[in-house]
């Protein structure tokens, strides 16, 4: 049993008190909320995006995060709400000139302070260090402290001017409460979108068929319209296009048939206006035509034989 040898054991050894509540280190959780990545914990580096929650992202994690479809997936609960790469806001951080980095650190003892933060609000000068309560606008992704946006209230972004309404305002790594609160506007938000879209797909099927009927069947508009002046003009002009092509017809029907047909009036080129060289392309022209002596054989006599 113990207690053999000499030992002497003390009251809290042999008393057991109830377990004491293991309490978060504040500074720890700062820390890691606001510099490293909610999905892969590896330090955050640019480009870093944030969800609809206000949490914070490297860019490639929720990517490999989105095309990875293996069993391991399920293990990410910290972005199952991000579905594609449009639910998360690319953010415009301003650098805080303060901050050094690792560049002082050649042995590797340097003290970190967890105080000082690598981004600050452009407006007001803030660190980034969790101390503050910082917010990102949805519409552009450049990020403020909420201070900055009580004290100077307007409906336009600070650096951009982008406009942008309250539900476009998201708070980073919030309290349980501001969680709630994001969470019911992004269902709202895609509960929308959705809808937007069932209303559309009607719409378009319409504007398709619309132009077909239009095209098959003339309206009285386009039947109607005109003056009766400009109707007689088109009629004529179709007329005198159309009696030369009637004329040609003519002749090449009362060659072929030996009668010319009624109505069809012949028009000799040696009588018309035309130039010498264009009435040489003719058999009736002059030098076309041959003495008895230059005649072909009766026999063999056509009007493509010489």
């Amino acid at each position: 049993m113990g207690c053999d040898g000499g030992t002497i054991p003390k009251r809290h050894e042999l008393v057991k008190g109830p377990k004491k509540v293991e309490k978060v280190d504040k500074d720890a959780e700062l820390v890691a909320q606001w510099n490293y990545c909610t999905l892969s914990q590896e330090i955050l580096r640019r480009p870093i995006v944030a969800c609809e929650l206000g949490r914070l992202y490297n860019k490639d994690a929720v990517i490999e995060f989105l095309l990875d479809k293996s069993a391991e997936k399920a293990l990410g609960k910290a972005a199952s709400h991000i579905k594609s790469i449009k639910n998360v806001t690319e953010l415009k951080l301003s650098d805080n000139p303060a901050w050094e980095g690792d560049k002082g650190n050649t042995k590797g003892d340097k003290h970190d302070d967890l105080q000082r933060a690598r981004f600050i609000c452009p407006v007001v000068g803030l660190e980034m260090n969790g101390r503050h309560r910082f917010c990102f606008l949805r519409c552009c992704g450049c990020v403020f402290s909420e201070r900055a946006l009580k004290e100077i209230k307007a409906e336009v972004c600070h650096t951009c001017g982008a406009a942008f309404q309250e539900d476009d305002v998201i708070v980073l790594n919030g309290t349980k409460e501001d969680v709630d609160m994001l969470k019911t506007r992004m269902e709202e938000r895609r509960l929308r979108a959705k809808l937007e879209k069932k209303t559309k797909k009607p719409k378009a099927a319409e504007s398709v068929s619309k132009p077909d009927v239009s095209e098959e069947v003339p309206g009285p508009s386009k039947v109607k319209t005109g003056k009766p002046e400009e109707a007689s003009l088109d009629s004529r002009e179709k007329k005198t296009n159309l009696a030369p092509r009637s004329t040609a017809t003519n002749e090449s029907s009362s060659g072929k048939a030996g009668k010319p047909m009624c109505g069809a009036t012949k028009r000799s080129i040696a009588d018309s206006e035309e130039s010498e060289a264009y009435k040489s392309l003719f058999t009736t022209h002059s030098s076309a035509k041959r003495s008895k002596e230059e005649s072909a054989h009766w026999v063999t006599h056509t009007s493509y034989c010489f």
